[in-house]
């Protein structure tokens, strides 16, 4: 259940923040200038690298560094393939997490690693194997970690990761934190630019950070529901299923962790598909048990003692301007077919990054919202 009153009582949103999740997502536009900023001093600006890699290679642990890895592989899109190395272990703690290069990486290839954490052995024998096949190694992790101990000026340069201007917020939520995905993209950004895989300068990190700041006036806790659309999003959702249907080039990886956040912070279920294999792949949804005229037997029972049964609910998010090819027109029909209502997100113009963070912003406030608002979290 959503206490929807709560959404538009800020000092209420307050307390209830008990893991910092709004100063968090806040201050992403001040991440990303700090995480600039310690790319530069890392030397990491003034790189002339001799060609592309052959491929990228990506590990860490949790949503942040999945975010990092889907994200990294919707901007360099043809320039060079991008594999997430996937953990193993027995248990998601920092020392019982193992990964393992593929048997084809070599000394052509880039080894890109986020954590916030930086306690994970299996991460520092990782960079060991990367240095011992020849592979370049880049990581981003906190300052004073056992990570960035063992690899930095050994086996790779390690770039420090940028932390919250005032101060860290609740470590159990970090990885899925508003804040930590751009503290540890940002400075993986600035690597790619450089290596001619994504566009990425200094002038154009400092435009998303504009840009994170402007979304979140917008989206700010004193913001009234009615004008918030990050608000408005998570007033839609409530009691619902999300079914989040991207189009556009980067609005895929905005849609996934979306769904990973919503089940990471609020314990929201959420399906994320991109556009047009959406519509086959959760048609059957809007059709079924999670259609919104469902279940219509029995309509005059008493459901005072019942749970609210959840209904499907379309997000559409698009990275591009109306007009041209576009699965939306049919995404629409779909859904108003099945008498399932949408919500849509579209940016305002500006480059693919600055779109791009758009997006992710005005999500990740959703999700803190969501959170906050709901029984468990208030």
């Amino acid at each position: 259940m959503l206490d929807e009153s709560l959404l538009d009582a800020p000092e209420a949103l307050a307390r209830a923040d008990r893991r910092g999740l709004l100063r968090g997502a806040a201050e992403a536009g001040a991440r990303v200038r700090t995480a600039a900023r310690h790319a530069a001093e890392s030397g990491i600006t003034e790189l002339n690298p001799e060609g592309r890699p052959r491929a990228v290679l990506v590990a860490g642990p949790g949503t942040a560094a999945t975010g990092v890895a889907d994200l990294i592989a919707a901007l360099a899109g043809a320039s060079a393939p991008v594999t997430r190395i996937h953990p193993t272990g027995v248990a998601p703690a920092p020392g019982a997490l193992r990964w393992t290069l593929p048997g084809w990486a070599g000394s052509v290839d880039l080894l890109l690693i986020a954590t916030a954490d930086g306690s994970e052995p299996g991460l520092a024998l990782l960079a060991e194997q990367a240095y011992r096949r020849g592979c370049t190694v880049v990581a981003v992790a906190p300052l004073r970690s056992p990570l960035r101990e063992a690899v930095h000026g050994v086996h790779g340069v390690v770039v420090p990761m940028a932390s919250a201007p005032h101060g860290e917020y609740d470590a159990e939520t970090s990885a899925a934190g508003p804040g930590t995905l751009w503290a540890l993209l940002t400075p993986l950004l600035a690597l790619l630019d450089r290596v001619g895989l994504v566009t990425a300068p200094a002038d154009t990190l400092q435009s998303v950070a504009d840009r994170l700041d402007r979304t979140a006036e917008r989206c700010g806790p004193a913001i009234a529901t009615y004008s918030n659309p990050a608000k408005t999003l998570a007033a839609e959702l409530a009691d619902s299923l999300p079914l989040i249907w991207a189009e556009g080039d980067t609005a895929g990886p905005v849609g996934r962790r979306f769904a990973a956040v919503l089940a990471e912070l609020s314990g929201r279920p959420a399906l994320a598909a991109v556009l047009p294999e959406a519509l086959p792949a959760h048609g059957g949804l809007l059709a079924g048990a999670f259609a919104a005229g469902a279940d219509p037997d029995d309509f005059f029972r008493d459901r005072v003692e019942e749970s609210e049964s959840l209904h499907a609910r379309v997000v559409l998010l698009r990275d591009r301007p109306t007009g041209g090819l576009s699965a939306a027109p049919a995404a629409r029909e779909l859904a108003l077919g099945h008498d399932t209502a949408i919500s849509e997100l579209e940016p305002e113009e500006g480059s693919t990054l600055e779109t791009l963070a758009e997006l992710l912003a005005v999500t990740d406030f959703a999700a803190v919202y969501l959170s906050l608002a709901s029984t468990a979290g208030a």
